[in-house]
């Protein structure tokens, strides 16, 4: 088995790109980066799918093919494309409906995170253990108060 350099090469600045453009904090270059790297993993599934070869259809050949071309690998990849475009659906509806609730399309920081990444300390008046109220005893913990009679 012979490696092609060429797809290689595509599938590295594909993946690159697609990389570079998920790490922004816009959600049209996220959509962009999404699909750069669903294209980037449809070419490797057809590079590791292996030579062309005759359809697999029993009886068929083409321009005297010795093998049977794989069709695994092109149905993965249709699949891809599928599962890819619905991924875009929904990014575009994402992005289009905070475009309509902000007029901005980048993708803010939220507080909670930037709170845990500053390591500002969490309330120290919390006790470090919460003691259980569970018991034997039936009471509003329980799934089924009032079901004693059936141990």
């Amino acid at each position: 088995m012979t490696a092609h350099l060429l797809p290689l090469l595509m599938i590295g600045g594909l993946t690159s790109a697609g990389v570079y453009l998920l790490l922004e904090r816009n959600l049209t270059r996220m959509l962009l980066g999404l699909l750069l790297i669903g294209n980037a993993v449809n070419l490797l599934i057809l590079t590791v799918g292996g030579d062309a070869g005759n359809p697999p259809i029993r009886g068929r050949t083409s321009d005297g093919q010795s093998t049977t071309a794989d069709p695994l690998a092109q149905g993965m990849i249709l699949t891809a494309i599928v599962i890819s475009m619905g991924i875009a659906a929904f990014v575009l509806a994402l992005a289009y409906r905070s475009y309509q609730l902000t007029t901005i399309e980048d993708v803010e920081t939220d507080p909670e995170t930037a709170r845990v990444a500053e390591g500002a300390d969490v309330d120290d008046d919390l006790p470090d253990v919460v003691p259980s109220r569970d018991t034997d005893e039936p009471d509003e913990l329980d799934a089924l108060p009032g079901a004693e009679g059936s141990r």
